[in-house]
């Protein structure tokens, strides 16, 4: 009877250490989007955070590769697509979490109200792509 104990125990060890370590999904979380007024033209900034990419390591260091861009929905719902592009090569010795960032002007024919914007990331290591959105508010 011990010994069919012993044996037991010795599979569930064996089970369990071998699984596979549950993979993170790629994902866009935290998206925010400010405009700021500086006189003739609005500034807007917006940002959001990226997890669950491939990293390929390479001479002791993780490299993440993501290209994204942003369009911008108008209060009446019309779309300007790739306002914004720019990709990031991120190389560093631990990595959680990567923040994107975006930054454009738009000039005074953009009329008062709330927008959207819309990032497209791709993970250029996995080809895999994901997509969050914000509003900001265009206000006097």
């Amino acid at each position: 009877m011990m010994n069919k104990i012993l044996l037991i125990a010795l599979v569930c060890i064996i089970a369990t250490s071998c699984s596979k370590k549950e993979e993170i999904k790629f994902e866009a979380f935290s998206p925010e989007a400010f405009a700021y007024d500086i006189g003739d033209v609005w500034e807007v900034n917006a940002t959001v955070n990226v997890r669950g990419y491939e990293k390929i390591e390479r001479d002791n260091q993780f490299i993440v590769s993501l290209s994204y861009s942003v369009d911008l929905i108008n209060p009446d719902g019309d779309s300007t697509i790739n306002i914004f592009s720019d990709s990031k090569e991120v190389k560093d010795k631990e990595l959680n979490d990567v923040q994107l960032e975006a930054q454009f002007e738009l000039d005074d024919n953009y009329t008062r109200g709330i927008y959207k914007i819309v990032f497209n990331i791709k993970d250029n290591n996995s080809e895999k792509s994901v997509s969050a959105q914000v509003e900001f508010e265009l206000e006097d």
